[in-house]
């Protein structure tokens, strides 16, 4: 059931559009849901992909998706951590972000750790970035 997104441009509204099939779509003028009217100009939507975990999981296991982590480098694993928050399709909690921020600027994962001690505090009984092993 293809959707499409128009701006009315009687009630200046962006609206979604529900057809039964592709080919309705194409040759059915378009109306308003809210106010009816057929001044309609269609929008480009976003287009949202569908995704295994599987598939995920496979890009992420990439070679190029931990480049730079063998050489410590804190942007790096800031590049890393944004990365896999956009396969997951998992935003960054303000926490995370303050410390992928602070990552990307070249602070180091132990400094970060120390300024913040309750950081990932009942993820686990390690805490932080893992239990100070990492890197």
């Amino acid at each position: 059931m293809p959707i499409y997104e128009y701006e009315c441009q009687d009630c200046r509204r962006r609206v979604s559009v529900f057809f039964r099939t592709f080919g309705e779509a194409g040759n059915a003028d378009a109306r308003c849901p809210r106010c009816n009217g057929a001044n309609l100009r269609r929008l480009v939507s976003k287009v949202a992909v569908l995704r295994s975990e599987e598939s995920r999981m496979d890009s992420m296991a990439d070679e190029s998706f931990m480049a730079g982590l063998e050489k410590e480098d804190p942007r790096a694993l800031a590049g890393m951590m944004r990365k896999m928050s956009d396969e997951m399709g998992e935003p960054l909690d303000p926490e995370m972000h303050e410390v992928v921020q602070r990552l990307e600027r070249g602070e180091s994962p132990e400094s970060i750790e120390q300024s913040m001690p309750d950081l990932g505090a009942g993820a686990d009984d390690a805490g932080g970035f893992g239990g100070g092993d990492d890197f």
